[in-house]
């Protein structure tokens, strides 16, 4: 017989939303509730930075109701911020909530009152004993014309410097060696409380409590001089740096309200290479913006060709309703779109495969994760090079310096 307290969650999309379905999960099971492989309740925060990620919250939504026909689902998140009404007649849904109340789902789950949505609540991922998502801020006042997420997560807030410190704390306490910052626009840390991200990061390797931390997308304008040497100066600050660019064309930068342009980046990115050659930087690229011509689209190409990055994320623009971009004129073709991903994707596999080539022989140190597939271990090295390890169970959540080689390193992971 099914039991009432019993849930599932799923999450799609970014590590924000990880972070945050863990903070939920815990809360959950810490107040009496059970996960089940055939729950009462399944949760899902979804995900709306692009239509394929809205479609597969769709089809997720309608998997699981045929599969669990009396489960009661909540839709939370992103989506059913901007669109509620439409999640709401999805059939299955019970209940949706959107980015700015879903930590009152709890409340609800457990049959109390919904208090007020406080401003900004902390969640950090735990599931894992290697490494930990950490909420450290929420929202985004910039308003770039193709997307949707400031509209979806509100305007820019974040946690408190004492309050990111007490959370590292409690991560460190469970044994836990790696913490990921996370947030929409991390970089906007502390524009509210007169703190800055440059502090949060100063106090973070003064504490000398956990043994690595990453930063997650940075915006470049906001990724400054100072914050790069204090990461080369690091030891807890790990040389792996994810910068959306988006396009490598001045005027379609200019047309998506980008706040740099390709002269600005390039230095960012020079920069870090001169302090730290080792250092791995991931870049964000969208494909077949508006009006972008073959033209723009080679100048993209060869000036990502010419960056000394490690790979990249390529995102095929979608049109997301009620953004500028989506009112444009010359909106380019889906096949067009589909062979400028391609080329890019290719881009990336020859950008990582030359990162990886430089750093065959030389000694790295990996933080083993503690999953275990075809009898092989795998692992990070401080600049994120991926690499796989005989099993020896002496070695998950350890940090074992290794000797890295074509035969040990994996050329194919992901974000």
């Amino acid at each position: 017989m099914k039991k009432e307290r019993t849930f599932a969650i799923h999450t799609l999309g970014c590590k924000l939303n990880y972070s945050e379905s863990a903070h939920i999960s815990r809360k959950l099971t810490e107040n009496g509730f059970s996960i089940s492989y055939d729950p009462s309740y399944i949760i899902l925060n979804s995900c709306a930075v692009t239509g394929a990620a809205e479609k597969k919250g769709r089809n997720l939504v309608s998997k699981l109701h045929r599969q669990h026909p009396d489960a009661k689902i909540i839709v939370m998140g992103c989506y059913s911020q901007l669109d509620a009404e439409k999640v709401s007649l999805w059939e299955g849904v019970y209940k949706t909530y959107g980015t700015e109340n879903k930590i009152n789902l709890v409340n609800h789950l457990l049959g109390e009152s919904e208090p007020d949505t406080p401003e900004f609540f902390s969640a950090y991922s735990a599931h894992g004993r290697t490494r930990s998502f950490l909420k450290i801020q929420d929202g985004c006042d910039y308003h770039c014309t193709y997307c949707t997420v400031a509209k979806a997560r509100g305007s820019s807030r974040s946690n408190t410097i004492e309050n990111v410190l007490q959370n590292i704390k409690e991560i460190h306490e469970m044994g836990i060696k790696e913490v990921n910052l996370t947030g929409v626009n991390v970089g906007d840390f502390g524009q509210l409380t007169g703190e800055s991200l440059l502090d949060l990061l100063k106090q973070i390797d003064q504490l000398q409590l956990i043994e690595r931390v990453r930063i997650s997308s940075i915006e470049p304008n906001l990724l400054t001089s100072d914050i790069i040497q204090l990461v080369a100066q690091s030891n807890i600050l790990m040389p792996h740096f994810h910068i959306p660019l988006q396009s490598g064309c001045d005027r379609i930068l200019a047309l998506m309200k980008r706040r740099y342009n390709t002269s600005f980046f390039a230095h960012k990115v020079s920069l870090i290479k001169q302090l730290m050659p080792h250092a791995c930087i991931a870049v964000d690229v969208i494909t077949g913006f508006p009006g972008e011509t073959d033209e723009d689209f080679l100048n993209t190409y060869h000036f990502i060709e010419s960056l000394p990055i490690s790979y990249l994320h390529v995102f095929t623009y979608s049109k997301r309703p009620n953004t500028p971009a989506a009112e444009m004129n010359n909106q380019v073709d889906e096949t067009k779109k589909r062979e400028r991903t391609n080329a890019l994707l290719n881009l990336s596999d020859q950008k990582i495969k030359s990162f990886y080539t430089q750093h065959f022989n030389t000694k790295r140190v990996v933080l083993v994760e503690e999953g275990v597939h075809h009898n092989k271990l795998f692992g990070f090295t401080d600049n994120y090079i991926k690499v796989q390890l005989p099993y020896d169970k002496s070695l998950p959540n350890t940090l074992s310096e290794i000797v890295l080689t074509q035969e040990n390193c994996v050329l194919d992971h992901k974000d």
